[in-house]
C-alpha cells in the first residue's frame, strides 16, 4: 500500500514537473505572445484538374517515346490525385510509380541514386530502400519521380514507371513543364 502511494506520488511529482517546464517554456510563451497564426495562408495546392492536364501531358510525351508506363500524381503530402497505366505498361511499375511520386513528394527532391550526382552505389541504395520500405516509409532510389513546384513551393509529384529511369523522369518533367505553361498562360 504504501509503495503504490509512492508510486503515485512520483507520478504526480513527475507531472507537475513537466507542467511547469511546458508552462515555463520560452518557445512557449513566445508564441503566445508574438500572436503567432494559427494556420498557414497563401498556400498553393495541386488540384485534380491541374493533376489531370499532368497527367495528359506525360501520357503524350510517353507515347511519343512509345514508352508504356505508369503515371502517379500525388499532392505535397504524398497523397494520391491521379493514376494511370498507359495499355501495354508493366503492372508492377503502377506500384513503383506511386513509390516515386510520394518520395519525391515527400522529400521535396527528385528521386534517384543518393547521393545525388554521384555514381551509384547499388548496395547503399537497395539498403536505403529496403530500410524504408520496412518502416513503412516511402523512400526510392529509381529515378523516375520528381517534385512539382509553384512559386516555390512543392505542392505535389509525378512519379513514372515502366521506362528507364531516364525515360520515367522526362516525361515526368513534361507533364509538370505543361503545367506550369498552362499556370504562366492563365497569369
Amino acid at each position: 500500500m504504501m509503495f503504490s502511494t509512492l508510486s503515485m506520488s512520483a507520478r504526480d511529482l513527475a507531472m507537475v514537473g513537466l507542467l511547469a517546464v511546458l508552462l515555463g517554456n520560452p518557445a512557449i510563451t513566445r508564441a503566445q505572445d508574438d500572436k503567432a497564426p494559427l494556420v498557414t495562408r497563401g498556400r498553393i495546392d495541386l488540384n485534380l484538374g491541374g493533376a489531370h492536364l499532368i497527367l495528359k501531358a506525360a501520357q503524350d510525351k510517353a507515347k511519343s517515346m512509345n514508352v508504356p508506363v505508369n503515371i502517379a500524381i500525388v499532392d505535397d503530402g504524398g497523397h494520391l490525385i491521379a493514376f494511370a497505366r498507359m495499355d501495354g505498361a508493366r503492372p508492377a511499375s503502377g506500384y513503383t510509380a506511386q513509390t516515386k511520386a510520394q518520395a519525391a513528394a515527400t522529400f521535396r527532391r527528385a528521386t534517384g541514386p543518393v547521393p545525388p550526382m554521384a555514381e551509384p552505389d547499388l548496395l547503399l541504395n537497395f539498403s536505403l530502400q529496403s530500410a524504408a520500405a520496412a518502416g513503412g516509409g516511402k523512400f526510392t532510389s529509381l529515378k523516375g519521380g520528381v517534385p512539382v513546384i509553384v512559386e516555390e513551393q512543392v505542392v505535389g509529384a509525378v512519379g513514372v514507371g515502366g521506362g528507364t529511369g531516364e525515360q520515367d523522369a522526362e516525361i515526368a518533367q513534361a507533364g509538370i513543364a505543361a503545367l506550369l505553361e498552362a499556370i504562366n498562360n492563365a497569369k
